[in-house]
């Protein structure tokens, strides 16, 4: 990818030639092809959705320390440990890694994505590259100095910043390479996100398990290693970035006419400045933070709920509140284990089927499937569960997660349908602190929920069922939402001069190279190797996760 010839920058009026990370010298040339884009957006999308995959770190962590003093370290709050050398972490305590760094994750998309749209796909993702390989670094060695604080710097807050630019890095650029089919470019970019998991949590036990004798659980070898790891993947994969130039379309695809009847699809651009004050972007923001706030109270207790819903009934016995031999709770546990990893597995495909899918119905329309079907799913969770349909209950909760993930894949399009394509990433940046509120609030409300009805008395097996409900409830809002957005108010579109302006300062107007004549080469032995590169890894996770679900059947 890095060898593809670029279009060729005027000298005119620019004074000095731009750097390598310029937006202007990504600009594809003309032996360039599309389909190298989406591998580049893997490449970064598959080492930041280790995000998902990080509580394989959290059982270690708390085994740090050999030896303690149990009578000091018994009441050891979250804030003294953050600085503590002689108390080992409770499994509570680090589990706040994963709130900040989402929360950040959405906070710095909104920050920088106006800045990203201006600097390009390139140099926004090696930034990304330098903050989530460089967090988990820094979070290595929190871990081997013990200290908490550095672990929530490195990861949490520096990894964040890494998530939320690596997220948005590819999207306004895929969006603009792939007019015809935009859900689709998008779900093969945000499926690495949601399969990162797959390969990263078995490499990370892995290396945990290899550098066990040489550091503390080997966690902080193991955080330093992949953190390089990281770093070098997301590096060539924004070297591989190139920018379409403005007004690219591939050969033989005209843009719909305005009166063609799609109504939600504009052909205007609406400034990020003018967007985020629309009713439109807070009815979408509302949409994404109730499917994401009810995806993700599942996600948190997928593998307890199983376990609590039907118990020996997954070692193969009549009664759920049988008690278990070591070996029937190892199957248990074994089945809980599988439904993760189908999890992930759905949670990833279903990303690229149900943004695919929005290229034929629509993205209001996918919403509404994802909304409708969603709202029965929850209801039904409990009747499989009071019936013992194990079956049943897990092929659900797997439906349930694909809509989760298509979500976040369909919702990039539905943005470029409303506000246009010149602003798309900056104004998904600002739509993903939804997301940041959803990651806090959903597990949050579902453990609360929970840990009111075992206080109450409620059966361990019943305990979820008014919490499923109350999630089909907030996906009925969510419908609402999604039901109420229309297009956009021509008032809000960026003029002839604003738009060329927003433009000029993207620095395309520095390029001679054109729409007519750009990105028509051929696929060649570079694209080949490219897919090879992300597909095999993608391939060795899928093959774990199925290996994991073997355990369910």
């Amino acid at each position: 990818m890095a060898g593809v010839p670029e279009a060729v920058v005027s000298s005119a009026g620019t004074g000095a030639s731009p750097g390598f990370f310029a937006r202007e010298r990504t600009i594809a040339g003309p032996k360039f092809n599309r389909w190298l884009v989406p591998p580049a957006a893997l490449a970064i999308h598959l080492c930041i959705g280790m995000a998902y995959g990080f509580s394989v770190f959290w059982l270690p962590m708390s085994k740090l320390l050999s030896t303690t003093d149990a009578a000091t370290c018994a009441n050891l709050g979250f804030f003294a440990a953050l600085t503590s050398t002689n108390c080992n972490w409770t499994v509570a305590q680090v589990t706040h890694i994963f709130e900040t760094f989402i929360a950040v994750l959405g906070i710095s998309a909104a920050l920088w994505g106006g800045w990203l749209e201006h600097a390009g796909p390139r140099k926004a993702g090696f930034v990304a590259a330098l903050c989530w390989g460089g967090g988990l670094i820094i979070g290595g060695l929190g871990v081997s100095s013990h200290q908490l604080w550095l672990v929530f710097l490195g990861c949490g807050v520096l990894g964040g910043v890494g998530l939320g630019l690596g997220y948005i890095t590819p999207v306004s650029s895929l969006i603009k390479w792939f007019p015809d089919r935009r859900g689709m470019a998008t779900g093969f970019a945000i499926m690495g996100f949601g399969g990162g998991a797959m390969i990263g949590a078995p490499l990370a036990a892995a290396l945990m398990k290899h550098f066990a004798d040489t550091s503390a659980q080997g966690v902080a070898t193991t955080l330093i290693v992949m953190g390089a790891i990281y770093f070098i993947v997301m590096a060539a994969g924004a070297l591989g970035f190139r920018v379409a130039p403005n007004g690219w379309y591939p050969r033989g695809w005209t843009p719909a006419a305005k009166d063609a009847g799609k109504t939600m699809v504009t052909h205007n651009h609406v400034h990020l400045s003018r967007a985020w004050k629309t009713p439109q972007f807070w009815l979408l923001w509302a949409v994404l933070f109730l499917n994401v706030t009810a995806g993700i109270s599942v996600i948190a207790v997928a593998s307890p709920m199983l376990q609590d819903v039907f118990g020996g009934k997954l070692a193969g016995l009549a009664d759920a509140a049988a008690t278990l031999s070591a070996a029937q709770k190892a199957a248990v546990v074994a089945a809980a284990a599988g439904l993760v990893g189908l999890i992930s597995l759905f949670n990833s495909l279903g990303r690229l089927f149900w943004a695919s899918l929005s290229d034929k119905i629509g993205r209001k329309n996918t919403y509404f499937a994802f909304f409708v079907l969603g709202i029965i799913l929850y209801c039904l969770l409990p009747t499989w569960g009071h019936l013992g349909l194990a079956g049943l209950f897990v092929a659900t909760v797997c439906v349930i997660l694909s809509m989760y993930g298509g979500g976040f894949a369909t919702i990039p399009a539905y943005l470029a349908d409303l506000f246009g394509t010149q602003m798309v990433g900056a104004i998904h940046g600002r739509l993903l602190t939804a997301w940041s509120a959803a990651g806090v609030i959903g597990p949050f409300l579902i453990a609360a929920i929970r840990q009111t009805q075992l206080d109450a008395g409620v059966a361990k097996n019943l305990v979820y069922d008014n919490t499923l409900y109350i999630m089909a409830g907030l996906l009925l809002l969510g419908l609402i939402c999604n039901a109420l957005v229309r297009p956009v108010k021509a008032s809000v579109f960026m003029t002839d001069a604003e738009l060329a302006r927003e433009r000029a300062l993207q620095h395309e107007d520095r390029v001679t190279s054109t729409a007519e004549t750009s990105a028509r080469g051929g696929f060649g032995a570079v694209g080949v190797l490219a897919w090879l590169a992300v597909g095999v890894p993608f391939l060795i996770g899928l093959y774990i996760a199925l290996a994991k679900a073997v355990a369910l059947f």
